[in-house]
């Protein structure tokens, strides 16, 4: 993976996530393929800012039933990466306006 926009998907957007924004912790899908080291370049590179460290976690996805028959479908499976920024440093995608 070579463009960092391949390895960082999307923020995540969410409750909890919102909550570690002021202790300098930043939430991101990532690519399933993305090892730690990868991550780190990536966000150091499209953010210009110091990762501390780097924090992975497979997610399942969920099993939902289909309405109106008796089927089930998958919903897709997620990687989020959980990273620390040297304290100080943050990342104005998730500045209020």
């Amino acid at each position: 993976m070579s463009d960092p926009r391949d390895v960082i998907l999307r923020p995540v957007v969410s409750e909890k996530s919102y909550g570690l924004l002021d202790a300098g912790v930043y939430t991101f899908v990532v690519a399933k393929t993305a090892d730690k080291l990868a991550i780190r370049r990536a966000i150091e590179s499209i953010f210009a800012v110091n990762v501390v460290k780097v924090n992975t976690l497979n997610r399942p996805g969920k099993r939902k039933r289909n309405r109106g028959k008796p089927t089930f479908g998958k919903r897709p499976d997620t990687k989020r990466a959980i990273v620390t920024l040297a304290a100080g440093q943050t990342i104005p995608i998730f500045e209020a306006n």
